[in-house]
């Protein structure tokens, strides 16, 4: 098993920081599919990881200084993302006490095989969808609001829908979306674990476990940040297009396992 924690979250994780999409969107269901711990727990220790990615990711883009980041826009979608990311725990912990656990982990597959095929949807038609460029910071903080709700309900950071959002309401490039991505979902999954910790609704977990999740989220990001930095922005939009079909396939499997 713990072999299994540490390539799943070393693999998911270099996805993750080449793409920006925070890898717990490909963790999360792969753990779920295996089985090997509870839904609440899985979500615990993605979300701890991918925390941990994002971080790493975020400074190495800050030094490397390659990606032009706009706060201006990015900043308001981070604060926005850090109290969606409260708000999304405190709807995952509501749905949990009123529902069985395969009906909690049915609900997340559901939910992430919707987002993630629209996002698929989107990216393959993205050349012909004309784009916005939002600037108001109060609209950006809403957008924000609503991309931490969902990725710290789902338990996976972020997510294919960041990049969609990025792309559209802001028209920005591949690497440049995947980088401002990981800004936000350092901010979301950093309110959603202080309010786990703070709430006292740490679920139960083997310390191995997380301590091999997180050196896996180390060292992929960093291998990750790596790749990022000698492939095109198409290749990383080709990488992009493929994990959704993977995650989307894996989540069917977990709907049908859950019912």
């Amino acid at each position: 098993m713990t072999l299994l924690f540490l390539v799943v979250s070393f693999a998911a994780s270099i996805i993750g920081s080449i793409c920006g999409i925070g890898g717990g969107v490909l963790m999360k269901p792969l753990l779920d599919s295996f089985q090997v711990m509870s839904v609440a727990s899985i979500s615990f220790l993605s979300g701890c990881t991918v925390l941990t990615m994002s971080v790493i990711s975020v400074v190495k883009n800050k030094r490397n200084g390659r990606i032009r980041m706009d706060y201006r826009i990015s900043t308001p979608l981070a604060i926005g993302a850090a109290a969606g990311g409260v708000c999304g725990k405190y709807m995952f912990q509501w749905i949990s006490r009123q529902a069985a656990e395969n009906v909690v982990g049915c609900v997340q597959a559901v939910c992430l095989m919707l987002v993630t095929a629209a996002a698929l949807l989107y990216t393959v038609n993205r050349k012909k969808i004309r784009t916005l460029h939002m600037t108001n910071a109060a609209l950006c903080a809403a957008i924000g609001l609503l991309l931490g709700i969902m990725s710290s309900f789902l338990g996976i950071g972020g997510g294919p829908i960041n990049l969609v959002v990025l792309y559209y309401f802001f028209s920005m490039e591949t690497k440049t979306a995947a980088a401002n991505s990981l800004y936000i979902i350092m901010f979301s999954q950093t309110a959603s674990l202080v309010n786990t910790l703070c709430t006292g609704t740490v679920p139960e977990f083997a310390l191995l476990s997380l301590g091999v999740m997180v050196l896996g989220g180390v060292l992929g990001g960093m291998l990750g940040g790596r790749i990022n930095k000698t492939i095109r922005d198409r290749t990383v939009e080709k990488l992009f297009i493929i994990i959704m079909l993977v995650i989307v396939g894996i989540n069917i499997y977990n709907i049908i396992q859950f019912i």
